[in-house]
């Protein structure tokens, strides 16, 4: 299981936002936000309000995994911060996976429409 507190702090540091921004933006103390970045754990309400400061999906902090035989880190769009994306490799066949339901979804649902079109031309 991966340390939350260490993703986050990863993350944040790819950020560049200092902990001090961070506690402010979360409206607590910088020894509160330190402690958030020392637990293992961290409860849905923290994780999502970390995650929007972030803007990172609470997903890729929850599956980030700094020992990942295959991990990439990519920009989307210039040198802001933000559109990067982790994945490990597991991540990437559950997304291939879940695409591959979903455009056979899409398909059989083409099908359906088809055979409507084609049984309303025969009335």
């Amino acid at each position: 299981m991966s340390h939350l507190g260490k993703n986050i702090s990863s993350l944040r540091n790819f950020r560049r936002i200092p902990q001090k921004e961070m506690a402010s933006k979360l409206q607590i103390s910088q020894q509160e936000y330190s402690r958030l970045e020392s637990k293992e754990e961290i409860d849905e309400e923290w994780l999502n309000k970390i995650a929007a400061v972030l803007d990172f999906p609470v997903d890729a902090i929850k599956n980030m995994d700094s020992a990942a035989t295959f991990q990439t880190v990519y920009q989307q769009t210039g040198n802001n911060g933000n559109g990067f994306y982790v994945n490990s490799n597991e991540k990437v066949i559950e997304m291939y996976e879940r695409l591959l339901k979903e455009k056979d979804a899409v398909i059989e649902m083409q099908k359906g429409i088809i055979e409507m079109y084609k049984e309303g031309k025969k009335s």
